[in-house]
């Protein structure tokens, strides 16, 4: 959240949205957390989720309750809305 790059978010009293415990077995990376994933503070809740949720043969309760399961975007943050669907995550960010 102190990163020069998240002062505007950090600023609307938005925290990073991700999970990783020690315990985690499997790290599932994805882009930046969608509109709807920041408004719940619950990554992977739209359609890409229940889609990845059924791929790996897992219940909601069981995807969200486990921390054998990391969840770490590309950014933190939801990067806006563009044209023709959300924005990329911001340029730099993933590689920090």
């Amino acid at each position: 959240m102190n990163d020069p790059m998240n002062r505007g978010y950090t600023a609307r009293g938005i925290e990073p949205l991700f999970k990783a415990s020690k315990d985690a077995r499997i790290v599932i990376v994805g882009q930046a957390p969608g509109r709807k994933a920041e408004e719940t503070r619950l990554y992977w809740n739209d359609l890409s989720g229940d889609r990845l949720r059924e791929w790996l043969g897992m219940t909601r309760e069981e995807f969200y309750s486990t921390d054998c399961i990391a969840h770490l975007p590309m950014d933190f943050y939801f990067p806006g809305k563009g044209e023709s669907g959300d924005l990329p995550q911001r340029k730099g960010f993933a590689e920090k």
